[in-house]
């Protein structure tokens, strides 16, 4: 996985008043979960834009005194006008214990289905999954290269190597749908071409 460093500054005392202070200052209050303790610091609000103004996900390198955490975003709060984050919550990984995360799924592969005139339609851009640190990549691929029209495919049919796929059996990633014009090239016409022709023939009649 690819990873970005923050340099946070622990807070020895917490409240309202203070991170409203931190805010006015340019900082985000954080909490980190999931150590030996959870500890409160602030981040940079113009460094932390970096990481969750991406499509990219990301573990997280902070930088606390003497000591460097890894740790991925588990929740963003926003202000309700501004948009801007005003917390983070932070969960501490170890090298050594699986943690759940979403992943980016990237689509390789032509379908077959699409090259006969169907469009395809991406359900789900992220997956959760479940695995340790050094199993878990960048992006979760997805080949639709034998994909036809009408067919779709399920969290059941995908794999990856010592990873847990924590998503419903039933969940759709994607599908390839018919379309007017691969219907028309089915059906060898247009319905318009048809009912047309139909109106001819009555008027002849």
């Amino acid at each position: 996985m690819k990873f970005i460093e923050l340099q946070g500054e622990l807070r020895t005392e917490v409240g309202k008043s203070k991170s409203k202070l931190a805010r006015a200052n340019g900082s985000i209050p954080c909490t980190m979960y999931g150590g030996e303790k959870n500890l409160n610091f602030t981040v940079s609000e113009i460094a932390f834009t970096k990481v969750f103004k991406t499509p990219e996900v990301y573990i997280v390198h902070i930088q606390l005194g003497k000591n460097m955490h890894k740790a991925i975003v588990k929740d963003i709060q926003f202000h309700p006008v501004t948009d801007r984050a005003i917390h983070v919550d932070f969960y501490e990984i170890a090298e050594d214990k699986p943690f759940s995360i979403k992943m980016p799924v990237k689509i390789v592969g032509d379908s077959e289905g699409v090259k006969q005139g169907g469009k395809l339609q991406v359900k789900m851009r992220k997956l959760k999954v479940k695995g340790l640190l050094k199993d878990i990549p960048s992006e979760l691929t997805v080949d639709i290269s034998s994909l036809k029209i009408g067919q779709s495919i399920r969290i059941p049919s995908l794999s990856y190597d010592n990873l847990i796929i924590e998503e419903s059996k039933n969940a759709v990633v994607c599908s390839v749908n018919l379309t007017r014009s691969a219907l028309r090239d089915m059906q060898g016409g247009s319905v318009e071409e048809k009912e047309e022709g139909e109106g001819e023939k009555k008027e002849e009649e």
